[in-house]
């Protein structure tokens, strides 16, 4: 049975982060390359601005602002999900190559496959999820040994070589294509937020709406098996069935995101880290704090990315990494 006190905690802190969500959404609607006053934020969300302001708010922020909260959340649920079930740290869909599974699957469906601009929405998470689902089944392929099972450092490293391949082979990519198409391809491995039309709010929304209820469900397998397998399998779960079916939702959540994001890392493993610091490991605890620190970092990181350098800004996936990347090594170095 979880206390009262940690349960009120969570609440609190449920509270806190969908605060701080708020005020960066509205400090991210008003500020950048063409402004929209403060005072003038709520008359236009009613419809009372003029063309120039909704086109700002509706057309520019607004979209760009919910695909970079769904992703973040999408990314931070994948993360965690990850670190449960190998029961390691350092697991994240960018860290162990599934983000670069998805991008390369996502560059030969933009390169080589006729565009339809109906349908190209919608059919990117699909591809996405292809080509991060391949990737996981030759990582976990790499990192299985008989006797041991999946060893979870051996994924992680494993995992890091997959990345570095699978961005070389991006860069084989793009050497020949079209000059367009190698700036779109830039933009995704840099983590440019891209896909910042309505559609792609859309074509990602139904995948979340079905994994993160299915995921915050799964939230008591996930204590299971974090456990050792004896005891996991005393209490009559299928180790073997959990992991997979909990893999693949987690690779859904990653492909989903990074398919109109590009290749964000960090977020699905510092999301986890810091909502378990703050209510403990129990995953009905900290599962639902980790997706809303998720959605805040990333659209934290997209607002100073995007005003910090004008007219273009930096990419949100770099703003992340200046962040995650010491909080990498130092995880690693304590673990």
């Amino acid at each position: 049975m979880i206390h009262p006190t940690i349960v009120k905690k969570q609440r609190l802190l449920l509270g806190v982060f969908l605060a701080l969500i708020i005020i960066t959404i509205v400090i991210s609607m008003g500020i950048g390359y063409s402004s929209v006053s403060f005072d003038r934020l709520i008359p236009t969300l009613l419809g009372q601005g003029t063309f120039k302001e909704e086109f700002i708010v509706f057309s520019i922020r607004l979209p760009r602002i919910i695909i970079t909260l769904l992703a973040g959340m999408a990314l931070a649920l994948s993360g965690a999900i990850l670190q449960g079930i190998t029961r390691n740290d350092l697991a994240d869909p960018g860290i162990i190559g599934i983000n670069y599974g998805a991008g390369v699957a996502v560059a030969v469906f933009f390169l080589f496959f006729p565009i339809d601009e109906g349908s190209f929405a919608y059919l990117l998470p699909v591809v996405a999820f292809a080509g991060a689902i391949l990737t996981t089944c030759l990582i976990a392929l790499f990192s299985y040994n008989k006797n041991e099972g999946l060893q979870p450092v051996k994924l992680v490293l494993v995992g890091v070589g997959f990345s570095m391949a699978l961005s070389g082979a991006m860069v084989v990519l793009i050497s020949g294509a079209e000059r367009s198409k190698v700036e779109f391809i830039s933009k995704w491995l840099s983590g440019n937020i891209w896909g910042t039309d309505w559609p792609f709010i859309w074509a990602i929304l139904p995948w979340l709406v079905i994994l993160i209820p299915f995921a915050l469900y799964k939230a008591n397998r996930l204590n299971i098996l974090a456990l050792n397998e004896p005891v996991a399998i005393g209490v009559g779960i299928s180790i073997k069935r959990e992991r997979l079916i909990l893999l693949f939702t987690a690779v859904a959540l990653a492909s989903s995101a990074v398919s109109v994001t590009g290749g964000i890392t960090f977020i699905g493993l510092m999301a986890p880290h810091m909502a378990k610091a703050l209510v403990g490991p129990r995953n009905q605890l900290f599962l639902p704090i980790a997706i809303l620190i998720g959605g805040w970092l990333l659209l934290l990181a997209d607002t100073i990315g995007r005003n910090i350098v004008e007219p273009d800004g930096l990419p949100a996936g770099i703003i992340v990494s200046l962040i995650g990347a010491p909080y990498f090594i130092y995880l690693l170095l304590k673990k």
